[in-house]
C-alpha cells in the first residue's frame, strides 16, 4: 500500500492507532480507574484491609487482558510515540498518585497518619512500578511466569509502600 492510499483510510498515525488499539487502551485505563474507584468507595476502616486485594485483582485482570490482546497492547506500549496513546503509563501514574494521597487522608482519619512523601520520589516509584509491570507484556514473558512475577512485584511494592507510609 502506498502512503497516499494509507492516508485515504487514515488521516494520521493517531487515527490508525485509534482503529487498532483505542479500545484496548480504554479498557486498561478504565479497568485501572474502576479499581481505584472501588477502593475509594469503601468505608475508610475497610481500606487498609483490602488495599492489596483490590489492586492485585486489577493488575491480574490487566495482565490477562494484555496477553489476550498482545499485539495491540505492545503497539500501545512500544510504538505509540506521537499519539495520545503514548501517555498510558503517565495517566496511570497520575491516577495512582491521586489515589495514594486519598489513602493517606484515610489513614490520617483512622489515626494512623502517614509521613509526607516527597512528590519527586513518589512519582519515580509509581512510574517504576508501572514500567516494571508492563515490561512483562513488552517482553512477552510466558503467562505463568508473568503471573508469578506480578505476585512477587506486588509483595515487593506493597511492603515498600507500607514502609514509606509508616504502616
Amino acid at each position: 500500500m502506498t502512503t497516499g492510499a494509507f492516508y485515504g483510510y487514515y488521516k494520521s498515525k493517531e487515527e490508525l492507532f485509534e482503529a487498532l488499539a483505542g479500545r484496548h487502551y480504554e479498557y486498561i485505563l478504565n479497568r485501572f480507574k474502576d479499581a481505584q474507584k472501588e477502593f475509594a468507595d469503601l468505608p475508610p476502616h475497610r481500606q487498609p484491609e483490602v488495599m492489596s486485594e483490590i489492586s492485585g485483582l486489577c493488575m491480574y485482570d490487566i495482565l490477562h487482558y494484555a496477553y489476550d490482546h498482545l499485539e495491540e497492547c505492545k503497539l500501545i506500549l512500544c510504538c505509540s510515540e506521537g499519539t495520545k496513546f503514548s501517555g498510558l503509563i503517565d495517566e496511570m501514574v497520575e491516577i495512582e498518585a491521586e489515589g495514594t494521597h486519598a489513602y493517606q487522608n484515610v489513614l490520617r482519619e483512622l489515626g494512623r497518619p502517614s509521613p509526607k512523601i516527597d512528590p519527586a520520589l513518589e512519582h519515580i516509584l509509581i512510574t517504576g512500578m508501572f514500567h516494571t509491570f508492563f515490561e512483562l507484556v513488552i517482553h512477552e514473558m510466558p503467562l505463568p511466569d508473568a503471573e508469578n512475577y506480578v505476585k512477587e512485584m506486588r509483595a515487593f511494592y506493597t511492603a515498600g509502600w507500607m514502609k514509606i507510609m509508616g504502616q
